[in-house]
């Protein structure tokens, strides 16, 4: 793309590109962010059904119907496996009909996963059959999730171009996790005082109105002279991004999982706080920090956030207090908070236009990977070695992460 060009006087919008358009125009910018944010909500409307479910769940598996720790990491983590499978899927949806038959499909998974839901509280007093019915809602929220992964993105990319890939991938990742923060808030407190049937109402309602919502919103497809590629061979182009963000999402999938359980271990209140900080922080992060991986580039900027990850996993780790403990989570969140988006910039651009949505749903397996490992994982951890050991586990793979991406930037410093 051309260097932007200046002219005219005071204030004037006369430029010769797009970047210019956004540097000198203020309210053109303010546009664009708009209609990013138009794309993204729905991927707040899916993670905040994932979020309403994320902080209750493996409590209400683990002492409510009694199946113990191992099991409740087992039956939270095959929504990111059903993820995993999906993602290809959704991706190739999204290449040849465009992101909104994606989105739309996503939020029908997304409404049938609150209808088992609350089957799933109907037979709270039957365990075996109540484990089925969440487990079923699991799936049903992983191909929801695998359909909408991506699609925003590009819904958001087609609508204003490819030069706000970064920040429409960063506006995504502040809806996902924001949607997070908010929806398992908003679970704890509805499943406190209503029970779990309430919460998959809630659930079912929030997947209708995003039904509602993306089919009236205009199709996009990308138009592209080149032909697409097979989904392996984007797949073998992304992967060393992808395995860093892998290793960088365990402190995150860690959180997620397990910060109830491991204060209800060590006998202390704010669980749902320090996922909440995580969120906020991972969001301040994104809104202070994401203009860094254009200014200082993605491998650079994914290099300092998995040290700030890295650190934030010891405090918790090292945590004698909630407090502490909720100061861990809040720089973890700090910290992942540009993983995503400042790898999945370099990701995305070493393929053409038709094969974005291939790329960035293959890129986004690895999250849904590590998602998927992080239960058994971290349950194993937690019943071999005790439960105070599983953040000093997820900081040394968030650490194998960080050597990854040296030896990335390294490799490609002589071409830089």
């Amino acid at each position: 793309m051309a260097a932007p060009s200046e002219g005219g006087s005071r204030g004037s919008c006369r430029i010769s590109s797009y970047k210019g358009l956004l540097n000198l125009c203020p309210t053109f910018a303010g546009m664009v962010r708009s209609k990013i944010v138009g794309y993204v909500a729905f991927t707040f409307i899916g993670y905040f059904t994932i979020g309403l479910a994320l902080a209750i769940l493996p409590v209400f598996i683990d002492q409510d119907l009694g199946y113990g720790t191992m099991v409740a990491g087992l039956v939270i983590s095959t929504q990111y496996v059903t993820t995993f499978f999906f993602r290809a899927y959704g991706g190739g949806v999204v290449d040849k009909r465009g992101p909104k038959p994606a989105v739309v499909q996503s939020m029908i998974g997304f409404t049938i996963s609150g209808v088992l839901l609350f089957i799933a509280s109907l037979f709270h007093h039957h365990p075996a059959l109540s484990l089925v019915a969440i487990l079923c809602t699991r799936l049903v929220t992983g191909f929801g999730e695998g359909l909408l992964g991506a699609s925003p993105i590009n819904w958001a990319i087609l609508a204003v171009g490819e030069e706000e890939t970064a920040r429409a991938i960063s506006f995504n990742g502040i809806a996902s996790y924001g949607a997070l923060a908010v929806g398992a808030t908003c679970g704890a407190i509805l499943q406190r005082h209503f029970g779990l049937g309430i919460v998959g109402l809630l659930i079912l309602f929030a997947g209708l109105l995003g039904l509602v919502l993306a089919r009236r919103k205009t199709a996009l497809r990308a138009k592209s002279a080149k032909e697409r590629q097979p989904f392996l061979t984007v797949l073998k182009q992304v992967t060393p991004y992808g395995i860093t963000l892998a290793m960088g999402g365990l402190g995150f999938g860690a959180i997620s999982t397990f910060i109830t359980l491991y204060y209800r271990y060590l006998h202390w209140d704010g669980a749902v706080l320090g996922l909440s900080l995580f969120s906020a922080l991972f969001i301040i992060g994104r809104l202070i920090f994401g203009p860094s991986i254009n200014r200082h580039g993605g491998l650079k900027t994914a290099i300092v956030c998995l040290v700030v990850e890295t650190a934030g996993l010891f405090v918790l780790w090292q945590a004698g207090n909630p407090w502490m403990a909720l100061a861990g989570a809040g720089l973890t969140g700090l910290g992942f908070s540009l993983i995503f988006p400042a790898l999945g910039v370099e990701a995305v651009r070493l393929v053409p236009a038709s094969n974005k949505g291939a790329a960035l749903g293959g890129y986004g397996l690895f999250i849904d990977l590590s998602l998927g490992v992080t239960g058994p994982l971290i349950g194993f951890v937690a019943s071999s070695f005790g439960m105070r050991y599983i953040y000093a586990f997820a900081m040394i793979v968030v650490m194998a992460g960080l050597g990854v991406a040296v030896g990335l930037s390294r490799k490609l410093a002589p071409s830089v």
